[in-house]
C-alpha cells in the first residue's frame, strides 16, 4: 500500500475486523470489470452477504493508492447502498477545458463569464481526486455541479507536469492550481482577467484527495476545506488549518468513516460540520446523477462559505438544518 492508504488501513483496522466478522467466511472472490477510473473491481461473496471491492491502479512504486468497498444487496454489515437523489444543479451551463499554459490542470467553470464579477462572484474550488490520481473522469459530473453554481473549479488532469508518468498528485500540484487562478485573474487577455474572487478559495477532495485538502489547508489563501471519505491522524496538519472544515463520509461500509469522525473530533478551534450518509460506502454518491447528494453538499458548503448564501447555509445550520433533519444522515456540528 502507498503510505496514505497504509495509514488509513491502520486507523480503520478495528472497524474492518468487525465488518468482516459480521460477513462471515469468504466463499468466493470474482473479478467483475475495470471501473471508470481504472480500478479493478471484484465481487466477494461471504457467508452472510456480498461486498464489491475496488483497487486503484498501482503507483510508480507498484503500490495501491486507493481501495474501496460497498455492499451488494442486503448484508450483515448494513443496508444496501442507495443511489440517492440527483444533485441540485445550479443556473450556469458549464464548460470543462485544459488550463491555459498549465499542463496537468483542468478547469470547469460557467460557459459565459460576462456576468462576473458585476452580477455574481466567481470564487475558486480546488479539487483533489480519489486515489490522488491526476485524471479523474469519475468526478466530472460532480465537479460540473459545483461549477454550475458560479465557481471556477480546478483539478488535476492528464499527464503529471513533472516526475514519472502515473505518479500520485501532491499538495504542490493543488497549490499550483491556486497559483494559476491568481495569475489568470491578473493576466490581461485571460478570460478570467479581473473576474475571479481570489480571496475566496476552498480546497476539497475525496479519499486520498481529502488528505491533500487537509495539507493544502495550511495555505493562508485557503478559506475553507471539504474532506470527503478521509481522516487524518496528522495532528500538526490539523493545527495548521485556519478556517471552517466540512467532513462527509459514506457511513459504516466506508472504511474511512471512523477516521473521518475522529478527525472532526480533533478539530479544536475552527467551525466544523460532520455528516455520514448511512450505507453509501466509500465514494458515497459520486457516481449518482450530477454527483448526487455529495455534490449538492459540496456546492452548498461553497455557496455558504465563499458567497455568504444564507439559503445554502440551511443545509448545515438552523433548527431545520437540511442534513440534521434527514433520517438517512448522522450529523454533528460545532462552532458554526
Amino acid at each position: 500500500m502507498a503510505p496514505r492508504l497504509a495509514d488509513a488501513a491502520r486507523q480503520q483496522s478495528a472497524m474492518s475486523l468487525q465488518l468482516f466478522q459480521k460477513l462471515g467466511a469468504l466463499k468466493s472472490l470474482t473479478f467483475r470489470n475495470v471501473g471508470p477510473h481504472g480500478a479493478d473491481v471484484y465481487a466477494g461473496t461471504f457467508e452472510n452477504g456480498q461486498l464489491e471491492f475496488s483497487i486503484s491502479p498501482l503507483d510508480a512504486d507498484g503500490k495501491a493508492a486507493g481501495v474501496g468497498l460497498r455492499p451488494l444487496g442486503a448484508t450483515a454489515a448494513g443496508p444496501p447502498r442507495r443511489v440517492g437523489t440527483a444533485a441540485e444543479v445550479g443556473p450556469y451551463p458549464v464548460i470543462a477545458e485544459p488550463a491555459f499554459g498549465a499542463p496537468g490542470i483542468k478547469t470547469l467553470r460557467p460557459t459565459n463569464l460576462d456576468g462576473f464579477p458585476r452580477r455574481d462572484t466567481l470564487p475558486v474550488v480546488i479539487w483533489g481526486n480519489g486515489g490522488c490520481t491526476f485524471d479523474g473522469p469519475t468526478y466530472t459530473d460532480f465537479l460540473s455541479t459545483i461549477a454550475s453554481h458560479g465557481f471556477l473549479v480546478i483539478t488535476t488532469a492528464g499527464t503529471p507536469p513533472a516526475g514519472p508518468p502515473g505518479r500520485e498528485a501532491s499538495v504542490d500540484d493543488l497549490k499550483a492550481a491556486v497559483d494559476w487562478a491568481v495569475q489568470e485573474n491578473g493576466r490581461k487577455g485571460s478570460p478570467f482577467y479581473g473576474k475571479v474572487a481570489v480571496k475566496r478559495i476552498a480546497v476539497m477532495g475525496q479519499s486520498c484527495g481529502g488528505g491533500l485538502a487537509i495539507d493544502l489547508g495550511a495555505d493562508r489563501r485557503i478559506g475553507t476545506i471539504g474532506v470527503f471519505d478521509y481522516g487524518s491522524a496528522d495532528a500538526d496538519a490539523l493545527k495548521k488549518l485556519h478556517g471552517p472544515v466540512l467532513f462527509i463520509n459514506g457511513g459504516a461500509p466506508d472504511f474511512m468513516m471512523g477516521p473521518s469522525k475522529a478527525t472532526y473530533e480533533a478539530i479544536e478551534k475552527w467551525p466544523a460540520f460532520y455528516g455520514s450518509l448511512q450505507g453509501a460506502g466509500h465514494g458515497g454518491t459520486v457516481m449518482s446523477p450530477g454527483g448526487g447528494e455529495f455534490a449538492t453538499i459540496a456546492s452548498d458548503w461553497a455557496l455558504w462559505q465563499l458567497k455568504a448564501d444564507s439559503k445554502a447555509a440551511t443545509m448545515f445550520i438552523g433548527p431545520k438544518c437540511g442534513l440534521c433533519t434527514n433520517g438517512n444522515w448522522n450529523t454533528e456540528a460545532k462552532r458554526l
